[in-house]
């Protein structure tokens, strides 16, 4: 066997076939010119394949599993997600060790274990690959030297460069995993050259000759090295160095400069077209582009050595292309060591992406805009490093002569566009630059010279509600905000005092336009007409401009008031009040020409530097478009354009903060939501616990007595609407006993924990700190939460004593307490400190904000320190373990409180998910609808969620109960992944031969196939929803507005925003009848009010919801029954 340290000769033949499958298309460029070479050189037939094909095009599929089962070399890689893997696994299983070789790298374990190469055969051998790879790992001294940091990639790439000479002597099967390490040597460095070597290294090594065919003298070339960390720029004569002084400029420019991260393995591949076009766009701005590479998929080595100099940064925005998390990639993610490396840069960090699993025009045409592994793995993931400004940037062009109509300009694609080469798309590159430039110019201007615009909302409209936010106390806090801003060096007007800020902007001179606030600012017909760029979309909606929201005719008003540079200004309405059958949501919806006019105002006319939106919620957010990876179509793009945006969000909503990161490039301040107090008592109720308390305290031998203090307590319960028996003969009945009456018992429990329930108490005030009393408060409710009953200790700890001075009072507590005591002390640290006026300033400085986790104070201290930037919880870890053990308790505690009305076991249970709640509570709720299935949440090799599996029979001990699960639009924006998983469940369920008594879902699956006629992947969905880009089941304003007159078309409106079944390929298709179906099943309908914050009477979302689907669930009983 010819040694491969050096050029070797081998005679090929040309029979041999290599198969390559990978993730995706990246190198599919490389991959062609190689395809070609090696026939032409040697005779060899080389295939690439594709697993992100596979989901739109199944003959994809079917080819790579035929190649598979002909091929005489099989290389597997990049293939860690399950989607990516087990459509193939069977095929390589079956190829295994009947083809000449197996390489497998870089893969999940399942992949890595089919590896068969020579005298290696991967998992059969003690120790093998992996304990070869402990033994031999290089330190980060080994790699380069003492006092440097070392990048993954580095540490990896010098491991792969040792490992090939140390076993150059060893015999047997040692050789083969020398080769195996070559071929990752190659592949990492995956230029064209390379990959070719690698192929034909293994076709001399292992391809078996068993013809004489022409043949031809193939040299084999080492592998070519290329910088690990480094930069890149199209103009630099090699394209690739390691010196920052090859960058071609001015080696004394004054030119901002940006930071851009680059994938290497594009670059070794020379697929770099949607990269050169983002540079040369942000140039155009008069910037200088910095754009640096790492290998390993660990940015840190490139921003230490690049971006910064003597560990000062030298940049000014950082921009992130790779489409990944800054440390990390497709298998994991370190977020909390990105954080430390942002933070020390302190600059706004964007996360563009290109859409890598599908095309250009496949995104295009889409309502829902990146497939749910592209907005996890390039959108979601990135939000826990701190990103900003999601957005796409390229992609692949689609087939020859299709369109891309993400924007009004549809590119068509020719045959000069590389179908697999990455393209692209300007009208959003165009975009991420210009948002680039403002961000950078925002950084560079000094405060008094900044103009700032802060939006007030009016939701729900024509309620009097202006000026109002979620939890937010808005005019007070607006207040103490204008000041902060002054004594920070903003020109700011200040009013007298908060009563003077509210009639400046309520009143002034609203009663001479006949408006709800002060016009600060009128738009001349004529000018809006010709600045709209979208008119005639909005006149399609709305009719000829002006309209008739905010507008005396000849102009449309913009109201607020101006305070120095500090405009105020109240977002006008949505449009749908009036008209709430018009759909608010749905596609082809247009804003009103008074709401486009505003944000057009802000950006050309008055020229904001940022705008500051200030509380939760406004309208800009849900406007029509994409749910993710938004084009120039998407309505939220149009209105907010380049203008940077700030947005004061409350900590207790990451779900609906994630629309507003997502869809209206914000950057989000987290702000506290008001103190936690017992909710006590009120009138009525004070008055039956006093009669109570008479009851408890009276003799028991006064009869008369007792009969009439009986009556009294009947009666008050009565007038409240609490559930209590008939009194008729009771007295007659129970005369021998009326010491004890259950009843009278069940009333007394029920008030005592209506008094002691926790409620919020009053509004949040920014840059106003909780008082003494309201961190008591705060600070009892989450010991209670924690099972901590220690209040004279939680009072020595708000009034300041030391940790040392507490121990007195936490002798026989466990370690586990201790710990939690500790947490308490620091929240009430955190709790003294303003850091929302803090966060707010920083934002508007343009620096890099940290990012924090949304949720219930109570459940989860994590959220504060408040004034940070909101994010969701890593969806690959959704439902958490927690949240799994604690679901099992609650679908028991369901299911029991139902039997115990004699009733036994539901059959079918309608259950309502939202994103917020299942946000805060780490999935509880999915867990929840997975328990009363009998079913669990299934987690690969990497810890990351891939499916559903089925609780044994045996095990589940009762039942499968079948789950009909209607979703919030926010849930089908945010969850993706999640969806799956309900509707996998669910069908495993429906598949599994059990016994129907046994089986609820699995019963009514095989009723609906035999009336229908339809198959069970159809019969046994569950998991329903709105449309793409729709939300809500208009229940709400249905009644709001009173635009109904039987009960029953509340029902048929729920079901038919509701009506299209999600099934396991996440795919929504309209399905109304399967789901009024399904509702006649349901016996009971359920929500888990997941916060203390609201309840069923808050917000009028949950008659939306709950109250609609109870309402559908009678509707579709009676009528089917």
């Amino acid at each position: 066997m010819p040694k491969l340290t050096s050029a070797v000769e081998r005679t090929l033949d040309s029979n041999t076939k290599v198969v390559l499958v990978t993730m995706d298309n990246h190198l599919s460029g490389a991959f062609e010119q190689v395809s070609q070479k090696l026939m032409a050189s040697a005779g060899l037939r080389f295939k690439m394949h594709a697993a992100s094909d596979w989901r739109n095009n199944p003959s994809a599929l079917e080819k790579c599993r035929e190649d598979i089962g002909q091929a005489n070399i099989v290389i597997v890689t990049m293939l860690f997600m399950e989607d990516h893997f087990l459509p193939i696994l069977d095929a390589l299983e079956q190829r295994r060790f009947h083809c000449d070789a197996m390489v497998c790298i870089m893969s999940a374990p399942q992949v890595m274990h089919l590896s068969r190469m020579g005298k290696y055969v991967a998992n059969t051998q003690a120790g093998g690959l992996i304990g070869l790879l402990k033994k031999l790992r290089p330190s980060a001294k080994d790699a380069q030297g003492k006092d440097k940091p070392v990048s993954a990639g580095a540490k990896q790439m010098a491991m792969l460069r040792r490992l090939p000479k140390l076993l150059r002597f060893i015999p047997g099967s040692a050789q083969d995993i020398r080769i195996f390490f070559l071929v990752m040597q190659y592949w990492l460095a995956g230029s064209e050259a390379n990959i070719l070597n690698m192929v034909i290294m293994l076709v001399q090594r292992y391809a078996r000759i068993e013809e004489t065919h022409s043949a031809h003298r193939v040299k084999l070339e080492a592998p070519v090295e290329y910088p690990e960390v480094g930069i890149y720029h199209p103009r630099m004569n090699t394209r690739l160095s390691d010196q920052l002084a090859d960058l071609p400029y001015t080696k004394n420019s004054k030119q901002p400069a940006v930071g851009m991260l680059l994938l290497r393995s594009y670059l070794l591949a020379g697929n770099t077209d949607h990269y050169d076009a983002v540079i040369e766009a942000i140039e155009a701005k008069g910037l200088r582009v910095i754009p640096a590479f790492s290998s390993g998929l660990d940015a840190r080595h490139a921003i230490d050595q690049y971006f910064k100099k003597d560990g000062t940064p030298q940049i000014e925005a950082l921009v992130s292309l790779t489409g990944f998390s800054l440390v990390g990639g497709p298998a994991y993610n370190d977020a909390k060591a990105a954080q430390v490396a942002l933070k020390e840069l302190d600059v706004p960090y964007i996360a563009a992406h290109p859409v890598e699993f599908q095309s250009l025009d496949q995104w295009g045409d889409s309502d829902r805009g990146l497939l749910p592994v592209e907005s996890t793995i390039m959108v979601a993931i990135p939000e826990l490093d701190g990103s900003t400004v999601p957005m796409v940037y390229g992609g692949r062009p689609g087939a020859e002569g299709t369109t891309c109509n993400g924007c009004d300009r549809q590119c068509t694609f020719t045959k000069a566009h590389k179908a697999q080469n990455m393209f692209t798309c300007a009208e959003r590159t165009e975009m991420l630059a210009s948002r680039v430039h403002k961000l950078v110019q925002l950084r560079g201007r000094k405060r008094e010279e900044r103009k700032l615009a802060i939006v007030l909302f009016n939701f729900p409209p024509n309620a009097g509600s202006v000026g109002t936010a979620a939890y937010l106390s808005v005019f007070e806090s607006l207040y103490n905000t204008l000041h902060t801003l002054a004594a920070e060096g903003y020109r700011v007007e200040l009013p007298e005092s908060v009563d003077s800020l509210r009639d400046r902007l309520l009143v002034g001179n609203a009663a001479q336009f006949g408006t709800q606030a002060n016009v600060v600012h009128q738009i001349p017909v004529a000018q809006h007409i010709q600045q709209e760029t979208w008119l005639g979309e909005i006149e399609a909606q709305w009719g000829a401009a002006p309209g008739k929201h905010l507008t005396d005719g000849k102009s449309l008003f913009v109201m607020g008031a101006q305070m120095g540079d500090i405009l105020i200004a109240l977002q006008p309405a949505f449009g749908y009040e009036g008209d709430p059958m018009r759909l608010l949501f749905e596609k082809g919806f247009a804003p009103t020409h008074a709401f486009s006019a505003f944000y057009r105002y802000l950006r050309e006319e008055y020229k904001a530097d940022a705008v500051l939106h200030f509380g939760t919620h406004g309208a800009l957010e849900f406007m029509p478009g994409k749910q993710t990876g938004l084009s120039g179509k998407c309505w939220p793009e149009r209105l907010i354009d380049d203008l940077p945006n700030v947005y004061l969000y409350a900590a207790n909503n990451p779900s609906e903060g994630a629309l507003a990161k997502r869809r209206a490039a914000a950057t989000l301040i987290s702000y506290l939501t008001p103190t936690i107090t017992e909710a006590g008592l009120y009138k009525g109720l004070i008055e039956l616990k006093q009669s109570l308390e008479r009851w408890r305290g009276a003799d028991e031998s006064d009869q008369t007595d007792r009969v009439s203090l009986l009556q009294m307590i009947h009666e008050q319960a009565l007038a409240l609407d609490l559930q209590v028996p008939s009194l008729d003969n009771f007295v007659a009945q129970h005369s021998a006993d009326l010491a004890s009456i259950p009843w009278v018992d069940a009333l007394q429990a029920q008030l005592l924990e209506l008094e002691y329930a926790l409620i919020p108490e009053g509004l949040h005030v920014i840059g106003r700190l909780p008082s003494r009393d309201e961190r008591l408060s705060t600070l009892k409710a989450m010991a209670q939460a924690m099972g901590i009953d220690a209040p004279e200790l939680i009072g020595k700890l708000v009034d300041g004593d030391k940790e040392f001075e507490l121990q007195a009072y936490t002798q026989g507590f466990s370690d586990a307490h201790i710990l939690q005591i500790k947490q308490l002390v620091e929240t009430n640290h955190i709790l003294s400190q303003d850091h929302e006026l803090a966060g707010i300033l920083r934002a508007l400085d343009g620096r890099y904000i940290e990012p924090a986790p949304g949720g219930d104070l109570l459940r989860n201290p994590e959220v504060l320190p408040t004034g940070r930037n909101l994010h969701g919880l890593d969806p690959f870890r959704l439902p958490s373990a927690f949240a799994v053990k604690d679901a099992k308790r609650q679908a028991d505690k369901l299911l029991a409180r139902y039997a115990a009305d004699g009733q036994g076991l539901p059959e079918s249970v309608a259950m309502v998910l939202w994103g917020s709640d299942n946000l805060k509570s780490e999935g509880g709720p999915l867990a929840q609808a997975l328990a009363l299935m009998g079913a669990l949440p299934r987690f690969d090799s990497y810890g990351r969620l891939a499916g559903a599996a089925l609780v044994p029979l045996n095990e589940l001990g009762r039942p499968r109960i079948d789950v009909v699960i209607t979703l919030s639009g926010i849930f089908r924006d945010l969850m993706p992944m999640q969806i799956k998983l309900l509707a996998e469940a669910s069908f495993l369920a429906a598949s599994a031969e059990e016994p129907e008594d046994q089986n609820f879902i699995r019963k009514h699956s095989l009723a609906f196939m035999q009336a229908q006629g339809c198959d069970m992947e159809t019969a046994s969905l569950r998991v329903f929803g709105n449309a793409e880009g729709a939300y809500g089941a208009n229940v709400n304003h249905l009644v709001d507005s009173s635009c109904w007159e039987e009960e029953d078309e509340l029902g048929n409106a729920f079901t038919n925003r509701k009506g299209f079944a999600y099934g396991r390929e996440g795919h929504p298709i309209r399905n109304n009848a399967l789901l009024q179906s399904a509702l006649a099943n349901v016996s009971l309908t359920y929500q888990n009010v997941d916060s203390v914050e609201l309840g069923v009477t808050s917000i009028d979302t949950y008659f939306d919801t709950l109250g609609g689907i109870s309402r559908a669930v009678l509707l579709f009983f009676f009528f089917f029954f």
